[in-house]
């Protein structure tokens, strides 16, 4: 089966200057197309940076999904003829979302709201996401979004699996304290739903917080296939989407088979969705 390169762009962002972020952001994008990516992830916030203290001082640097980032991010796809993910602040009337850009040749193929908002950096003064997990059809495969701390809730992974998704994406700031997210919680994310894992994580300091790097792309046999280490740089890994769309694991014929999904029991699941405690 025909296989996609994926790149990781592993990079440090500046707190407020959206100019230099995005010069950055489509600089590399043209980097690894030359490299041959065919799809090009970048960190969660990397047009704006995190660490802001307030609502009101992330606010200023905050774009619409169509603003001038996804313009000149669209422009560069089109040219490369690839696809990008970049995270972003977003504004959306009087709110606010941590959110991430998908796109492509023809233009802004959509986006996403981070759900799960941390106590920590901008995402205390945010809206959490609003919209159902989505999964987007593109020329490479079936692509479902998360945002970094949404890796730590199994479900978010599921509901992209149950959807269709092949590859799951993973803009993410870890801190300082959070290297169990690389070290194993994508790892078993990609296990657990047979899927293929992508994470972009950023690096550099930002008012006293030295992000870890670590951006790593996991197969969907939970397999690690390159890791980055603390410094800025591009990963290359290429997989093949459609293999995590069989998910009937044969080990031993007829002795030991197991199957992620239809093997599940949702009917005991009930409490999973109706407790917030």
């Amino acid at each position: 089966m025909a296989k996609t390169r994926i790149a990781c762009v592993q990079m440090d962002c500046e707190l407020g200057r959206v100019t230099v972020n995005r010069r950055k952001v489509v600089e590399q994008i043209k980097r690894t197309a030359e490299q041959g990516a065919q799809v090009s992830i970048f960190p969660e916030c990397a047009i704006t940076g995190y660490c802001f203290e307030s609502l009101e001082e992330a606010a200023q640097f905050a774009e619409t999904l169509d603003g001038e980032s996804a313009e000149m991010i669209a422009r560069t796809c089109n040219e490369t003829n690839t696809h990008a993910v970049v995270g972003f602040i977003e504004r959306d009337g009087q709110k606010f979302y941590n959110a991430a850009m998908l796109v492509g040749p023809n233009g802004v193929v959509g986006g996403y709201r981070k759900v799960h908002l941390p106590f920590l950096g901008v995402d205390r003064f945010l809206a959490p996401g609003d919209r159902p997990f989505k999964v987007f059809d593109l020329p490479i495969g079936r692509v479902g979004i998360n945002i970094c701390y949404d890796v730590s809730f199994p479900e978010a992974a599921r509901v992209l699996k149950l959807l269709g998704a092949e590859l799951i994406i993973l803009p993410t700031n870890w801190p300082p304290g959070a290297w169990r997210a690389p070290e194993l919680v994508v790892n078993v994310r990609a296990l657990e739903n047979h899927v293929n894992f992508a994470a972009a994580n950023r690096v550099g300091m930002e008012r006293g917080w030295n992000f870890i790097g670590r951006s790593k792309v996991v197969d969907c046999n939970g397999d690690t296939l390159v890791e980055a280490g603390d410094r800025e740089e591009i990963l290359f890994a290429e997989i093949d989407l459609a293999e995590s769309n069989n998910n009937h694991i044969v080990n031993v014929a007829g002795a030991y088979e197991f199957d992620r999904l239809k093997d599940r029991r949702p009917d005991f699941y009930d409490l999973i969705s109706k407790s917030k405690s």
